[in-house]
């Protein structure tokens, strides 16, 4: 314990010798580390120990000898751990004095030239990132390379392809930790087939997003398989094992292939869109199948490959998965993109502009001619996926 001023039978108080500063007292592991870091960086040369306990904020807070002792080497190791250069100085000559620098050539980042694309894709990546967990420092971190970088160019290269993943909630930060530090968990699951929520015991391997949800892939000891969990599913507290490396994880885990089933299975969908619109939809366009229907040659199209056109539209197709993700995508694109198939796909995107449609005309002043307008928004919808 820290000596603490003692008060003997009569007299004023008298302050042992070994108490630390008042302002030293009690400061946080995180924070003494960042100020060994700060001293060490900016030393001329190099510190000694004695140097470090009485000017680093932090090491005051050693009641003797021996704690400082173990403090300041518990310290260095956990700095090297980080990847944190510390190297030893030998004073030479008759002084037996070590003392301690960090090698600021290997340990100062190289100079940030991000092109504006690069800079666009960072971007784009952090806004998967933009839920309550972690959107501090990636605004932090996406200011300081704007900085750098680009600036607002770079958000041209990626227009229109914003992430469609929703937050990955409370349970991702244990959960990532626990994979990072190979620790068991538990959690309550809600199982989506039944309904019933129920304790589960896991081994986790891989954290992934899918089909617009993060899911956790791992061994479920119960069962005693691998099992997919839904972060979205998981009810209360994560609780994480105490012991670091509890299990192997093993060499090959096919993440696609267990997430293959709950993002569902790959469709295709054929799209009329406007000429230089939907940027996103365009960057995913893959070879059309064989076999366009009539409508396609006569008007001046190639049987729906890529490339073709309809009624002054290009003729696109795109892969995917979810068909409530992708009608979403599609429908906020407007009269722009229209969908020629799959059917299902067509009546989601229209079931989406339709509401849109009844929405806005009650926002007006919801008499009959109002009711009127949303038919006619309706009707042009249905006339130009007709087109």
């Amino acid at each position: 314990m820290p000596a603490n001023p003692v008060e003997p039978a009569s007299g004023p108080p008298v302050a042992a010798p070994s108490d630390p500063a008042p302002s030293s007292r009690g400061t946080p592991p995180a924070e003494r580390l960042l100020n060994l870091v700060i001293a060490l960086v900016n030393t001329s040369a190099s510190m000694t120990k004695q140097q470090v306990r009485a000017g680093v904020a932090g090491y005051g807070d050693a009641p003797s000898t021996e704690a400082f002792e173990r403090m300041f080497e518990r310290d260095k190791d956990t700095l090297r751990a980080l990847g944190i250069p510390i190297v030893t100085v030998d004073a030479g000559g008759h002084s037996d004095e070590v003392g301690y620098r960090i090698d600021n050539d290997a340990y100062a980042l190289g100079a940030v030239d991000l092109t504006p694309a690069e800079l666009g894709v960072v971007a784009l990546a952090a806004q998967l990132w933009s839920d309550k967990t972690l959107r501090t420092d990636m605004s932090r971190a996406m200011t300081k390379l704007r900085a750098a970088g680009a600036g607002e160019v770079a958000g041209d290269a990626v227009a229109g392809l914003a992430p469609r993943v929703r937050a990955a909630g409370d349970a991702y930060v244990p959960l990532l930790e626990a994979v990072s530090e190979r620790r068991d968990v538990s959690f309550r699951y809600r199982a989506a087939s039944t309904g019933q929520e129920l304790t589960r015991h896991v081994e986790p391997w891989r954290i992934a997003a899918r089909g617009s949800g993060w899911y956790l892939v791992g061994f479920d000891r119960a069962r005693g398989a691998a099992r997919v969990f839904r972060l979205s599913r998981i009810s209360g507290k994560v609780r994480v094992g105490s012991q670091a490396g509890a299990f192997d994880v093993p060499e090959a885990v096919d993440v696609d292939a267990m997430l293959g089933e709950r993002v569902g299975a790959l469709q295709r969908a054929r799209l009329a869109v406007v000429p230089e619109r939907a940027q996103a939809l365009r960057a995913r366009a893959v070879p059309a199948t064989d076999g366009g229907d009539a409508a396609d040659h006569e008007n001046g199209g190639d049987g729906g490959r890529r490339g073709g056109r309809r009624d002054g539209r290009d003729l696109l197709e795109v892969e995917f998965r979810s068909l409530s993700a992708f009608a979403d995508e599609v429908a906020g694109y407007g009269p722009a993109v229209v969908v020629l198939e799959p059917p299902q796909l067509r009546a989601d995107v229209l079931r989406r502009l339709e509401a849109a449609a009844g929405l806005d005309a009650a926002g007006a002043a919801g008499d009959a001619g109002d009711a009127g307008s949303a038919g006619g928004v309706t009707d042009t919808a249905g006339e130009t996926t007709d087109g």
